[in-house]
């Protein structure tokens, strides 16, 4: 079978998303960096806070897209399975980084950065944490839906995504721990700005394995199946 119109717009939307996070995170990398090296570090801090909470609503709705799509697959009038769904760490993603920016933008004003950062950092840390089986729970269930729909095997492109989603879960969790730990020792005072941009250039780090790591679990599947696509239309 192979993929709708629906479907593959839907897929190519999910995969756009993770690219922007890995763009985002990149962006979090490169600021956090100018930060440490000592350049206008009070100005730059919140707005990579606010890079990075944008980046994680954003990396939260492609997920929870294409976890609802598999879910309530278009045309099915079956009851959803909604065991594996996640839905509750992914709503994690959307409230703290929407915190996040809310915190970044009153730091950037002037209100005690020092501080709000520092409690970004441990928000988004902690998102992270419990989010980081989101990407391997989503590469499983588009596994089991594609098999049951077409009694497929895995191909070489789905076990490498697998792979990835694997490493992807357990790099994220360490790097949320860390953020946090950081995060609590710049809250106490111990060189705030420093901490803070090390954590976030922990967090922009991985922010991009994630983003090209979800992209890449998309892809996996929609690939061959547009090609399969393409080829009923071009035989009709």
């Amino acid at each position: 079978m192979s993929m709708t119109q629906a479907e593959i717009v839907a897929s190519e939307r999910a995969s756009y998303g993770g690219f922007v996070d890995a763009v985002g995170g990149i962006a979090t990398i490169v600021l956090s960096i100018i930060g440490l090296s000592g350049i206008k570090e009070t100005m730059l801090l919140p707005i990579v806070v606010i890079i990075f909470g944008a980046a994680l609503l954003i990396e939260g709705g492609a997920m929870l897209s294409e976890y609802a799509r598999i879910i309530f697959p278009e045309g099915s009038t079956a009851p959803p399975s909604v065991d594996q769904f996640g839905g509750g760490t992914l709503s994690v993603l959307f409230i703290v980084g929407a915190a996040g920016m809310v915190l970044g933008i009153l730091a950037l004003l002037g209100t005690f950065p020092a501080i709000l950062a520092p409690i970004a950092v441990i928000a988004f840390g902690a998102a992270l944490v419990l989010s980081s089986n989101s990407v391997l729970n989503l590469h499983l269930l588009r596994t089991a839906s594609t098999s049951a729909r077409e009694h497929l095997g895995n191909s070489g492109a789905e076990i490498l995504a697998a792979e990835m989603a694997s490493g992807s879960a357990g790099i994220q969790s360490l790097a949320g721990l860390t953020a946090i730990v950081l995060g609590i020792l710049a809250v106490v005072g111990t060189s705030a700005m420093a901490l803070s941009f090390i954590a976030l250039l922990a967090l922009g780090a991985t922010l991009v394995l994630t983003g090209t790591t979800l992209s890449g679990v998309v892809m996996s599947f929609m690939r061959p199946k547009a090609a399969g696509g393409s080829q009923k239309v071009a035989k009709s």
